[in-house]
């Protein structure tokens, strides 16, 4: 199983940035295309009072900053220059939702994506959407969030597909700022089956895609969820891809770029349990050539030579 897609992660919620400007970003999104990867997913279009465009609504409702580049318009650029689908992340309060007040953050999200639609729907390679809310299990309203947001977006873009990663609630579903790397309140395959069952029954219809991150569960178990995984999204009429994590949960440094052989294993699991596609949270940090972080450019290297292919490291750095 081949990696197609990437997160584009520019605001950050736990992630150093890079400080890349246009030269930077045509050079990783070359090494993308060489890569093989044909979708791009901006992870949010806005979080908290941060911006990734100049958002008129996101500035008057939730006192944002105005950025002083608009990168949805140069994502958009890029992705078509290299051949590639892009999908818009919604807004992330940071807030509404995580304190019960789910309707709050549906509403400013429809505003957004009013927004975002006038400005950007023309654009060529805008081929979708991703709900931005990431859960691991039946809570914060998620349901109602996913449903309303999912019917929204595609009411107003003409069906364009919608897509969410959730995750599974597993033994290394942690705090990201907890030196932690063992969750005390995981939780087993069956309860998972049982709960998104629940979860897709009410959402189904709304949501067309469903790619579930692959980092927080042992190894050895995430055959076992990725088939639960595939077997609701069938049932629901959804596609399952695998959003297969290039960074390591296994020790407290977060995050550092993962081990090669770790990766092969997470994408063989997934191939043996029959996911469609596999995307990853993501490329640019965790294996650019172009990555702060120096042992991205070996695990680009190792995917490339285990995948035949001819790009190398070397021939992508700015």
């Amino acid at each position: 199983m081949k990696i197609v897609g990437t997160f584009l992660d520019e605001i950050s919620h736990d992630i150093p940035h890079q400080n890349w400007g246009r030269e930077e970003w045509d050079c990783d999104f070359k090494a993308m295309h060489a890569m093989g990867i044909d979708t791009v997913v901006l992870i949010r279009s806005g979080h908290k009072r941060w911006m990734t465009y100049p958002s008129e609504v996101l500035a008057k409702r939730e006192n944002g900053y105005m950025p002083p580049v608009d990168l949805v318009d140069m994502y958009l650029e890029f992705s078509e220059k290299y051949g590639m689908k892009f999908f818009l992340g919604t807004y992330d309060s940071g807030c509404y939702w995580h304190n019960g007040e789910y309707r709050k953050e549906l509403d400013i999200n429809k505003a957004v994506v009013e927004e975002v639609w006038k400005k950007y729907g023309h654009r060529k390679a805008f081929k979708g959407w991703y709900l931005t809310q990431e859960v691991g299990r039946a809570k914060l309203g998620i349901i109602d969030i996913y449903a309303e947001m999912g019917k929204f977006c595609k009411s107003i873009s003409g069906g364009l597909p919608v897509l969410i990663s959730p995750y599974i609630k597993g033994v290394k579903a942690v705090w990201a700022f907890s030196p932690e790397i063992n969750a005390k309140d995981s939780i087993g395959v069956d309860t998972h089956s049982k709960e998104w069952n629940e979860i897709l029954s009410g959402i189904q219809g709304a949501v067309d895609i469903m790619a579930f991150q692959d980092g927080h569960c042992d190894y050895h178990e995430l055959a076992d969820f990725m088939v639960v995984n595939k077997a609701l999204a069938t049932r629901y009429g959804m596609e399952c891809w695998t959003n297969c994590e290039s960074f390591d949960r296994d020790m407290p440094i977060k995050f550092l770029p993962i081990k090669w052989e770790k990766m092969l294993l997470k994408l063989k699991a997934a191939q043996k349990a029959g996911v469609e596609r596999a995307i990853t949270f993501e490329f640019s940090h965790f294996m650019s050539p172009n990555s702060a972080y120096l042992q991205a450019g070996g695990l680009f290297d190792r995917y490339c030579e285990y995948n035949n292919l001819p790009a190398r490291a070397k021939d992508f750095r700015g």
